[in-house]
């Protein structure tokens, strides 16, 4: 998430430049005010992104202080009044993701009403996590995991709304679709667990070696090794060598001037299951 503050005002190329080969990618907006969310959306789409979205579900204290967040869930309108003003300013999609409630206001009517109001901007995509927030005495971290999950009022929302596309988020581990949405969006354990991922046509150390290219051209720009490889760090998880892996990465790829060398050098002290070859033959 970047703030409409942050473009206005500070370095657009820090925080708004990525690779050709993270496409598809989304860029997410912090703001209330409609102008301001409508410059971002013009420079969104000036950088290139593939779709603008705006984060109605961020429970933390300093989105609150900046009006922004899942505190917006309290004010469809202004909601409303930004996405409609960022449709204006830009031909990409904008998107919504928001809670189920917040605090005391998360009765499933207030919910519906939210999604009602802002979809009378013309906004047709909305990513629901399915907790509410407590935006007093839980922690940004604590709301990840403590209010209780509700997916089915998620799945009644896609039943009242089928015009509108629904994507489920919040505690999902699998890739299975919840029946009748849209979609899902995995956060956390694909973050703990890329493997998750795979399409299993190549190897985890197929898959770092793919990233060669990429890495280098970073750490050529100034980007430290250790930006790249800390999210990284799960690719290996339950397998033999995984703890070593994850010890020589957070050990040496944040050393002044680590070199790609360090990656190779950690790959070779993890294994693949033997069975990897044929899962590759199969999917060929």
């Amino acid at each position: 998430m970047v703030t409409t503050g942050a473009l206005r005002h500070g370095d657009k190329a820090r925080h708004l430049d990525f690779s050709a080969v993270e496409h598809p990618v989304a860029l997410q907006l912090g703001g209330s005010e409609a102008n301001e969310l409508a410059y971002a959306a013009e420079l969104g789409e000036q950088w290139g992104y593939d779709e603008i979205n705006l984060n109605c579900g961020c429970p933390s204290d300093r989105v609150q202080s900046g009006r922004f967040g899942a505190c917006l869930m309290a004010e469809p309108e202004t909601v409303r009044d930004g996405c409609k003003q960022m449709i204006k300013s830009t031909s990409l999609p904008v998107t919504v993701k928001c809670r189920i409630g917040i605090d005391n206001q998360d009765k499933e009517g207030d919910f519906n009403r939210f999604i009602d109001v802002v979809a009378d901007s013309g906004v047709n995509h909305f990513i629901v996590h399915a907790r509410k927030a407590w935006l007093s005495g839980l922690s940004p971290k604590e709301n990840r995991t403590i209010p209780p999950l509700d997916y089915d009022r998620v799945a009644r929302l896609k039943d009242r709304r089928p015009d509108l596309k629904i994507i489920l988020n919040g505690g999902l581990k699998k890739l299975d679709h919840y029946p009748g949405l849209d979609g899902i969006m995995i956060g956390r354990e694909a973050y703990s667990n890329p493997w998750i991922l795979s399409d299993g046509t190549k190897t985890r150390h197929e898959v770092v070696a793919s990233l060669y290219p990429y890495i280098e051209e970073q750490i050529e720009a100034g980007v430290p090794l250790g930006a790249i490889t800390r999210h990284m760090l799960g690719l290996f998880n339950g397998l033999p060598g995984a703890r070593s892996w994850r010890r020589r990465l957070s050990e040496e790829a944040f050393r002044p001037n680590a070199s790609i060398g360090v990656l190779s050098e950690a790959l070779l002290l993890v294994t693949e299951p033997a069975d990897q070859d044929t899962v590759k033959q199969a999917k060929a």
